[in-house]
């Protein structure tokens, strides 16, 4: 069964895609407000909840993350203290040889219902708010299977992989619509245009 969504579509006004949204130790942009209020479930990845903290000041109550992961190296202890107490999950994982990103990614794939993640997919990038850059990372094992379509650099049974091939700097070929086809669940990355 192929599945066929616009990427970028929770930036779109009119948007309705389901996602969830994972807050890293970057500084947020405008977009953080609109892309909060419509996702399903939110998580900050370590440090990403300084940056959730410190970006709603008055209005913090508002902004409370399902659950906050990592080894907590990074989050201030009066951060953790403040999510602690109004009840977000605070989930340790002092892994040290993966990243917060790729064990937030972890948790948050367990806390998903819908796990119908592998198949074809068909992605709409023609909404204008694309960057240059895309890629498809694989998320805690490898992909053995992955066939694209609509890249400048396609992949036919390719197998991605840490240590071996990850595809974090591929672009578009003008077509504005990309396919994916995997075996195990991938990440899609994306520049968004300012």
């Amino acid at each position: 069964m192929e599945h066929a969504f616009t990427p970028l579509e929770p930036l779109l006004p009119d948007g309705n895609l389901k996602y969830c949204l994972v807050i890293l130790n970057q500084p947020l942009d405008k977009s953080f407000r609109h892309l909060w209020s419509k996702a399903l479930l939110r998580a900050c990845a370590d440090g990403g909840a300084n940056r959730l903290y410190d970006v709603t000041g008055g209005e913090r109550e508002s902004f409370l993350p399902e659950f906050i992961n990592g080894d907590f190296d990074s989050i201030r202890p009066e951060v953790r203290d403040y999510y602690a107490a109004k009840g977000c999950e605070l989930i340790c994982t002092p892994d040290q040889d993966h990243t917060d990103f790729t064990k937030c990614l972890e948790v948050l794939q367990k806390k998903v219902k819908d796990k119908d993640l592998q198949g074809r997919h068909r992605l709409h990038v023609d909404t204008g708010l694309e960057g240059d850059w895309c890629g498809l990372i694989p998320v805690g094992q490898p992909c053995h299977q992955v066939t694209t379509t609509g890249l400048k650099w396609n992949l036919t049974n390719h197998t991605l992989s840490f240590g071996t091939l990850v595809s974090t700097s591929n672009t578009y070929d003008g077509s504005g619509v990309v396919t994916v086809e995997t075996d195990r669940p991938l990440l899609w990355t994306m520049a968004i245009k300012n």
